[in-house]
């Protein structure tokens, strides 16, 4: 017998939270739920199937006490879409929506940032006013420049063993904010993402912390948090030319309202023109411009346009199945 750790998305708006059951059985099959409890059926038809998409097998630490350096447990993290009973698509379920249109010629990078929170405030923060002013946080060493990072070793760790296509991490602009980077191609990295961000919670459930993927989680002059999307697909890699990435950018432009809505929720409190963003209302691009909708990488540009493109619209908090989804039906 072994041990499937299931993790799904739930039907809450305007994002889905993730929800997770464990089963011990020979093999991951498809299994049952109550969705009246996840916002996904009504009681009388409560039931909801899960039907497994991605394993990940791993050396399990998480639930292993800190001072720990065993072996830890043998398990899968087994990644589902929702279902109905009738073995139908569940209108939760956005990950059906890039089956069959995100192939593995599309690469994305998310980079995905996040706050880490105790007692109510960000880690790190005083219980009255707030920390000095941002600075000294971005890429920092040091106590009283970080804070939070056996969390993220561990998480990173974690993710290697699982296979998920972790690229890097670093300490944010402000203290108590980290990044992380998944890689992937097609919709594989959409379910990276979405495990990766599972084990983060889960390791950081064993530290008394919270994660916080709002956009904007503190008002005044802090950064938020965004996913930063990198993509590109064949032609942007082995045929670029100045010619197609600007033509790539202005397509984006003119999907720009559209894809607002499918890029988080509360995203206007952190696209407002400052802290490394474009104003939710307008729609820039430029090389290595961080102020910009789209920034083109000066590794494109150094590489004979041959290369990627980062769209740095998309909120912490955003679903990466609608971004790719987005992407690409703009530029197909």
């Amino acid at each position: 017998m072994k041990k499937f750790e299931y993790v799904w998305l739930d039907g809450y708006i305007p994002e889905p939270s993730l929800r997770s059951k464990v089963k011990i059985d020979n093999h991951a099959g498809v299994w049952s739920f109550d969705g009246s409890s996840t916002e996904q059926a009504t009681g009388d038809k409560s039931d909801c199937i899960l039907n497994p998409v991605a394993e990940y097998k791993t050396i399990d630490r998480i639930r292993a006490d800190a001072t720990q350096t065993g072996p830890g447990l043998e398990g899968t993290y087994v990644m589902c879409e929702v279902l109905t009973a009738d073995h139908d698509n569940h209108p939760s379920n956005t990950r059906i929506y890039c089956e069959g249109l995100v192939t593995d010629e599309w690469w994305f990078g998310f980079e995905q940032e996040y706050f880490m929170y105790q007692n109510g405030r960000p880690l790190g923060w005083p219980e009255k006013g707030k920390p000095r002013a941002q600075g000294d946080y971005y890429c920092g060493v040091g106590e009283g420049n970080v804070v939070g990072r056996e969390i993220v070793d561990r998480h990173t760790e974690a993710c290697m063993n699982a296979g998920i296509g972790i690229t890097g991490t670093n300490a944010e602009v402000a203290l108590g904010q980290w990044e992380f980077q998944v890689l992937g191609k097609g919709i594989r990295a959409g379910d990276d993402l979405w495990m990766a961000r599972y084990i983060l919670q889960r390791i950081a459930e064993r530290h008394g912390v919270s994660i916080d993927f709002r956009p904007k989680p503190q008002t005044g002059d802090w950064n938020g948090s965004g996913m930063h999307t990198n993509f590109s697909n064949d032609e942007m890699r082995y045929q670029g030319t100045e010619n197609l990435m600007m033509n790539t950018c202005m397509r984006l432009k003119l999907t720009h309202s559209k894809a607002i809505k499918e890029y988080g929720s509360d995203n206007a409190k952190r696209l407002t023109g400052k802290h490394e963003t474009q104003s939710i209302k307008k729609f820039s691009y430029g090389v290595s411009d961080r102020g910009a909708s789209i920034r083109i990488p000066i590794v494109t540009v150094n590489n004979n346009w041959h290369g990627y493109l980062e769209d740095r619209r998309p909120a912490a908090n955003a679903d990466p199945y609608k971004v790719m989804r987005h992407i690409v039906e703009t530029l197909q």
